[in-house]
């Protein structure tokens, strides 16, 4: 049976969304779960990759559209709105075209990745920048949709928490059970929220025998859950996880504990290392999507944690084409040589 999207696929667990809503879709899900295996070897566990970068628009956020997206179709909304560091943005665009939604998108001026906002400007969006924060931004779309006629489709909106959870689905669905630990990064913290719904509501059903135990990864310089305090000017290379202030900080922090997990914080460079070590797997992601397994990493080789002999999924929030910038803007210009045969042996014999 060919595959028709998350919402057909998981329908009977999605029980806010209404009856008569018709999926607006792009056959979004599905995505691989990937073995890493130098990670593993290195780490003396079995690491798998769940790739979220080839969701439709690159990122794990097209999980919670397509379900915010049919309920705001459904509820006869006529336009949308979000903040965005960049692929909350490109995702809404995207399913905003496809349900024929008008769509505006505020992201903090000059911190948002060009990728990102670029799908956004490609699917039609309306893409306005705010002098401040992404914090600043979300502030302003909560009020502007309480007063206009118009769907909030960030986080805050339950239906993208819904959409998000199928994520920790498939992977119970592909292991025949959940993993032992689940590392990811944590911005908004949407994800780790819903991923943790999503475990329980299939333990609950009897899906799943056993829970698995959160690492949730922020960048050190926009760190609020790890600081234990909102963060008024966060700064890191992760542009994804850029946020000082996130909207489901308290229920990830809850998640967190109820698996016996961590929460904890990377620096900038060990998430540029770990997107390299990624990439040598096959897998180039975005830098803020390199975050969870920064920590698992580092927790492992600093003895603090013991995985030996367990299933580590770390999730791969976005591809690497998201913000090329991170690694175009540190390396070297391509030799360049002669159009010659021997020039090339040189080269190579090099």
């Amino acid at each position: 049976m060919p595959y028709s999207g998350l919402i057909t696929r998981y329908r009977d667990y999605l029980t806010h969304l209404p009856n008569n809503a018709i999926p607006v879709t792009l056959l979004e899900g599905n995505t691989p779960l990937i073995p890493a295996p130098r990670l593993s070897a290195e780490l003396g566990c079995d690491v798998r990759l769940k790739f979220e970068g080839l969701n439709p628009t690159g990122s794990f956020k097209d999980r919670g559209m397509t379900v915010a997206m049919t309920a705001a179709v459904a509820e006869g909304a006529t336009a949308c709105i979000c903040a965005s560091t960049g692929n909350t943005a490109a995702s809404a665009a995207a399913y905003a075209a496809r349900a024929g939604l008008a769509c505006y998108v505020l992201i903090p001026q000059g911190k948002v990745a060009a990728g990102k906002l670029a799908g956004a400007v490609a699917y039609g969006a309306t893409v306005i920048q705010v002098q401040g924060s992404f914090d600043d931004a979300l502030a302003m779309v909560r009020e502007i949709s309480q007063r206009r006629p118009i769907a909030l489709v960030n986080s805050i909106n339950p239906h993208r928490i819904e959409g998000q959870k199928t994520a920790a689905f498939e992977l119970v669905d592909a292991l025949g059970r959940a993993p032992d630990w689940l590392c990811l990064p944590v911005g908004n913290a949407g994800n780790i929220t819903a991923y943790w719904r999503g475990f329980v509501e299939y333990h609950l059903a009897g899906k799943t025998s056993a829970l698995p135990q959160l690492l949730g990864v922020q960048a050190e310089g926009a760190a609020p859950l790890v600081l234990g305090h909102a963060v008024e000017k966060p700064e890191t290379v992760a542009t994804a996880i850029r946020i000082g202030r996130p909207a489901r900080g308290k229920e990830a922090l809850q998640a967190v504990a109820e698996s016996s997990g961590r929460i904890l914080a990377v620096s900038d460079a060990e998430i540029l290392e770990m997107q390299k070590r990624l990439a040598a797997e096959g897998v180039w992601c975005e830098p803020a999507s390199a975050a969870g397994a920064a920590g698992l990493f580092r927790e492992v080789k600093a003895g603090r944690l013991d995985v030996r002999g367990k299933t580590i999924v770390c999730v791969i929030t976005g591809h690497g084409l998201k913000d090329p910038d991170a690694i175009t803007a540190r390396f070297p210009a391509p030799r360049a040589i002669p159009a010659t045969m021997s020039a090339l042996e040189r080269l190579i014999a090099e």
